[in-house]
């Protein structure tokens, strides 16, 4: 697949030149940043969510015209209901914000949407948002924009391990049929191939318990940029650093 990189300001023209030959199929990112964002401006942290709401659209635009297959955003993880009550609260009302101001673009740009995580335990607001984008966009059939909400990969892979072995015990499944890919079948990314390229995102390096099975193989790019500031040109350099990426899954 070969997609022509847009230009952007004159002094990034040389980085954007060329058309890309390799398009990732599924991009993981990890949006980091929303906090430091809003404290270097005086601001709420609330503000650096808010703002990071903008950069969501920009890169799920910037995807579906890089014909990605699936988008998996990090939005809201298990571990994030440590934070203070009053910012979690804020949290949980950005998918309806999001959605409300957004939705008819992803339906022009036949995106469909879907979450991975513990969707029950959100809370009712916040699964009727959802909920409603899912069942508006489900007959579409361009990219698939991934929201991962409530998730944790470590209780992701013993949620699986738990089924696995319920239904080991039901005997509806045996020992010796288990592999890697039936286990991935038991995981909330059952259908969906593995990330080709992970993008994080304000200079940390680390995943945070973020797809840890499915990143086996996969693709890093760590940008010193935060979140609320990532737009298109970051995205087509990280696109473009994919480019000289040789990919060898353990062969030579």
């Amino acid at each position: 697949m070969s997609i022509k990189i847009p230009f952007f300001k004159k002094k990034q023209k040389e980085e954007f030149q060329g058309e890309l030959e390799n398009v990732p199929r599924h991009v993981a990112i990890i949006m980091d940043g929303n906090g430091r964002w809003a404290e270097r401006k005086g601001l709420p942290r609330v503000a650096g969510h808010k703002e990071g709401v903008h950069a969501v659209n920009k890169v799920v635009r910037a995807a579906a015209k890089a014909d990605v297959e699936v988008l998996t955003m990090f939005a809201f993880s298990t571990e994030n209901w440590k934070r203070p009550k009053s910012e979690i609260e804020f949290l949980m009302k950005l998918p309806k914000e999001f959605l409300h101001v957004y939705l008819p673009e992803i339906m022009e740009n036949n995106v469909r949407i879907n979450t991975i995580g513990e969707f029950e335990a959100l809370p009712e607001h916040t699964k009727e948002a959802i909920q409603h984008a899912i069942d508006e966009t489900k007959h579409n059939d361009g990219m698939l924009l991934n929201f991962a909400l409530n998730y944790g990969g470590r209780f992701e892979i013993m949620r699986a391990v738990k089924q696995i072995v319920n239904d080991i015990d039901c005997a509806k499944l045996s020992v010796e049929a288990l592999d890697e890919n039936l286990f991935s079948d038991y995981l909330y990314t059952n259908g969906l191939q593995d990330p080709d390229l992970l993008i994080r995102t304000s200079g940390e390096q680390r995943l945070s318990n973020f797809m840890l099975w499915q990143s086996a193989y996969t693709e890093f790019w760590f940008t010193d940029v935060l979140w609320p500031d990532f737009d298109e040109s970051v995205w087509w350099q990280a696109l473009n650093e994919y480019q000289h990426r040789k990919r060898r899954f353990g062969g030579l």
